[in-house]
């Protein structure tokens, strides 16, 4: 019988361990931030596929707490704040840190 409570207490505590904290390993973001950001790159690549100035195949998009990395070649220095400015009308974007570079 005190086997049987051990091992019990034993698997209750290896699945209390497992299952706290609620957070993704990447970067220590929570869950919920992390569907945050994913809500907010989807909205992000949907306006750039909307929009004809921007070419969406051509820029990456990534988020982390509601900060928006823009990333990759852009045709000319219009096309690059055009994909700027429609990110920073995305809800939830914090800041955007735009790295495209303009091909010559």
């Amino acid at each position: 019988m005190m086997i049987r409570t051990t091992l019990a207490a034993a698997m209750t505590a290896v699945a209390l361990l497992a299952t706290s904290g609620c957070a993704v390993t990447r970067k220590q973001e929570t869950v919920g931030q992390f569907v945050d950001d994913a809500a907010i790159t989807t909205a992000v690549k949907a306006r750039f596929v909307d929009n004809k100035e921007v070419d969406a195949t051509s820029i990456k998009v990534e988020t982390l707490k509601g900060t928006v990395m823009l990333s990759g070649f852009a045709k000319n220095a219009n096309e690059k704040s055009t994909a700027e400015n429609l990110a920073w009308k995305v809800d939830g974007v914090k800041a955007v840190k735009n790295e495209i570079a303009v091909r010559p």
